[in-house]
C-alpha cells in the first residue's frame, strides 16, 4: 500500500511541475507520465548506464515516472538513493537522464524528494 502511495503521489508531482512549465512555455516535447510505471529491465539497465562511474551512492530504481522526446529521450525515474557508508539513511530522488539516438545514456540531474512537503497531516498549523 506504501508503495502504492509513494508512486502516485510522485507521478502526481512530475504530472503537476510537467503542467505548470508547459503552461509557461518551457516544455517543447512535453513529458508523457508513464502508463507503467514497473522498473523493467530495460529500464534498470538504462539507468545502470547513466549512473555507470558514479561512486558513492547507490542508486535503487523504484519507478519509471515518466519520459519526454526530444533529440532523443529524456526519462525521470524515482530512485531509493543510499550513500556507501555505514549507517548511512537512505533517501528518495528523482533522476533525470538524457538517452541520445544513439543509445547512450547520460544523468542531467538529480532532484530531492521530500515527502514532508508534500504532506502537511497532523502538521500544527
Amino acid at each position: 500500500m506504501k508503495k502504492t502511495v509513494l508512486i502516485l503521489t510522485a507521478v502526481m508531482l512530475l504530472v503537476s511541475l510537467c503542467c505548470a512549465a508547459a503552461a509557461d512555455g518551457m516544455l517543447a516535447g512535453g513529458w508523457a507520465p508513464a502508463e507503467d510505471t514497473a522498473m523493467t529491465q530495460e529500464r534498470t539497465e538504462l539507468l545502470q548506464k547513466a549512473l555507470d562511474g558514479l561512486v558513492g551512492v547507490k542508486y535503487e530504481g523504484v519507478a519509471y515516472l515518466g519520459s519526454q522526446v526530444v533529440a532523443g529521450r529524456n526519462h525521470c525515474i524515482l530512485c531509493k538513493a543510499t550513500a556507501v557508508a555505514p549507517d548511512a539513511v537512505p533517501k528518495y530522488v528523482l533522476v533525470f537522464i538524457y538517452e541520445d539516438l544513439q543509445g547512450n545514456a547520460t544523468i542531467m540531474n538529480f532532484a530531492d524528494f521530500d515527502f514532508g512537503a508534500l504532506c502537511e497531516y497532523g502538521s500544527a498549523k
